[in-house]
């Protein structure tokens, strides 16, 4: 399957509580893939990457944007958490819309722990697309 073919939109009824902690997992992947950037930058810079002020502003908006990530995968934690079990909403149409095929998986799928970020790829892999 490409990284571009769609999951089918029949019905897709499911519990909007455990749609969200997907989502929240989701969203726990992107933080942590973002933080990631920030040591690479500094390894490719070196230490003078820090006397510049546009660079520290860089690294700011990497902190920033890892902060609101998880900010608001707490946000939506904390919203399922709360709220009734019996809210079904229909996946269907919505997964159509999503491009990546691992995450069409990991948002449509029975478990919030189906990452659709591989973290154990070896260095080097990468995606055809």
């Amino acid at each position: 399957m490409t990284p571009f073919q769609r999951v089918e939109t029949a019905s897709m009824e499911e519990t909007l509580p455990a749609i969200l902690l997907r989502i929240v997992s989701e969203l726990h992947d992107v933080a942590y893939l973002i933080e990631r950037i920030e040591p690479q930058l500094l390894d490719i810079n070196g230490p003078n990457m820090m006397a510049s002020p546009e660079a520290m502003k860089v690294v700011q908006g990497i902190d920033l944007a890892v902060q609101k990530t998880r900010g608001i995968a707490e946000f939506i934690d904390t919203i399922a958490g709360t709220m009734p079990e019996g809210w079904t909403v229909d996946l269907a149409t919505a997964l159509s819309l999503v491009k990546l095929t691992e995450m069409q998986r990991a948002l449509g799928g029975g478990s919030f722990h189906a990452h659709s970020q591989p973290m154990a790829k070896a260095a080097g892999d990468f995606d055809f697309f």
